[in-house]
């Protein structure tokens, strides 16, 4: 067949228009990418709450953090602070909006990807930040977020107060859960996005701001001196604290090497300092049980303040002005249990406080007390007291999280230490440490792994414990490695 020579000529144009295309336009895995860099498909709103039952608006879906970078002023005298958080993290699914969680600061300006982006804050902590382009599922983004004001305690009817909190001695604090960082920085407020974390604190000469890992470099200009620390393993955002006050420093090493940095407030070093002592022996201690020393640093922060909780702040636990030497073994065994293996959901605490209270009964073991005798007494003491046994100590449902899991807990503990042995009680403490390291794990893994490990069927016994409510049947309160 033979083309008439108008057609040639137009199938000659629409050839050299193919050639031009193929020339011009990316292929293959190239123009996929160049499509998610600038419009990805499909893109969502992510919403405000990561999933968490009790919490369902705290934390935020569709990306993962990776890195903190934060930068604060703090006047004592004014108590005004001024930030700029640099929060790195990766889509995990194609965004033309994401939330961050802030409380009763004021943002100023937010910038995506170095380029300026809309935000509103909404409620009580949300805030709405919509990039000028939508941001590509699996890949990293920045977002700089300028904020100010006068930070505030978060109040809890259930938990009391927590975040950020004026010292008596003129300095302030941030500590709590489960609200805390919140209170004074830009986060994805869930214990499931660990993170690590930069901070450079700028307070006025004169005054020390000391915060979770290593310490680096302090400069000072005019009438103003900045202290910068690192923490490089990831953390969850409850376990973030800056602390400012008058400290006096006290730097050491553990017997492996790990710097040890003690804050005594003023007021607080006569009588904390014996205390704080103790600290590399129990440490030592506890990881002949535990498996080894999880963190980077070690050491206290020691406020004036009474306080309604000391807390587990990773790396440098906070203490109250009433705590005594249990509150540092109980702190200290956090860094394995809450801090390194953080909890999935907050249903899961006894996870943390369960076995971080049964380290004291342990000290005490190791001191020269029998814990069966202690255990036997403890059961006959309480036998007809109902309350004690009342609080479930998992799923216990939003406001009861602190409920049973400092008393009853440690008796739980015991009782399953005796139903499957020593050997396999803290072998498998050692595995359940080594295995979720830096990482998540919730009740139900803990249940399955002595389950594996004991080869015992186990599920009377952790209903009777730690699912039900009321004084276990005997053959669960008192099991055979417990009874005379």
């Amino acid at each position: 067949m033979k083309a008439r020579p108008y057609l040639i000529a137009l199938v000659l144009l629409v050839l050299v228009a193919g050639l031009l295309v193929v020339f011009r336009t990316p292929s293959g895995d190239n123009a996929q990418q160049q499509r998610q860099e600038t419009s990805p498909e499909a893109a969502v709103e992510a919403g405000a709450g990561a999933g968490d039952a009790y919490y369902p608006t705290d934390g935020n879906s569709g990306y993962d953090v990776t890195l903190y970078d934060l930068k604060i002023t703090y006047d004592p005298k004014s108590k005004q602070l001024e930030g700029v958080a640099t929060i790195t993290a990766t889509a995990t699914a194609d965004l033309s909006r994401f939330n961050l969680d802030l409380e009763g600061l004021k943002v100023s300006d937010v910038k995506v990807g170095g380029q300026p982006a809309k935000f509103v804050q909404e409620g009580d902590h949300e805030l709405v930040i919509t990039p000028s382009t939508p941001l590509a599922k699996t890949k990293p983004f920045t977002a700089v977020v300028t904020y100010g004001g006068e930070p505030k305690a978060v109040a809890d009817a259930s938990l009391g107060r927590s975040g950020w909190q004026i010292s008596s001695t003129g300095g302030a604090f941030a500590a709590g859960q489960p609200h805390s960082a919140t209170s004074w920085f830009p986060a994805n407020d869930t214990p499931r996005d660990k993170a690590t974390l930069k901070l450079a604190a700028r307070v006025p000469d004169g005054w020390t701001a000391v915060s979770n890992g290593l310490e680096g470099p302090v400069t000072r200009d005019g009438g103003w001196t900045t202290f910068n620390w690192s923490e490089e393993t990831p953390l969850a955002t409850y376990l973030v604290t800056v602390a400012i006050d008058k400290f006096e420093i006290v730097r050491s090493k553990l017997p492996n090497g790990t710097p040890v940095l003690d804050a005594y407030a003023p007021g607080t070093s006569g009588q904390k300092k014996p205390l704080q002592a103790e600290m590399p022996e129990i440490i030592a201690y506890l990881e002949t049980k535990f498996g080894p020393y999880p963190q980077r640093a070690a050491g206290s922060i020691w406020v004036a303040d009474q306080i309604g909780f000391s807390l587990e702040t990773q790396t440098r636990p906070i203490y109250a002005s009433w705590a005594d030497l249990e509150t540092v073994v109980h702190e200290n065994a956090h860094q394995w249990f809450g801090d390194s293996v953080t909890i999935s959901n907050w249903a899961d605490i006894c996870l943390n406080e369960c076995l971080a209270s049964y380290s004291q009964w342990m000290w005490l073991e190791k001191q020269g007390t029998n814990l069966d005798e202690r255990y036997r007494n403890r059961v006959e003491e309480l036998r007809q007291r109902s309350s004690f046994w009342a609080p479930k100590l998992y799923d216990m449902g939003k406001g009861n999280e602190f409920r049973g899991v400092y008393d009853k807990g440690i008796m739980a503990m015991h009782a399953l230490r005796k139903q499957v042995g020593d050997d396999v009680f803290f072998k498998t403490l050692k595995t359940w440490t080594a295995e979720h390291r830096d990482g998540n794990a919730s009740w139900p893994e803990f249940e399955n792994l002595f389950k594996k490990t004991s080869g015992q069927q186990l599920d009377g016994f952790f209903q009777a414990w730690f699912r039900g409510s009321g004084i276990p049947e005997e053959q669960y309160l008192l099991p055979v490695g417990v009874r005379r």
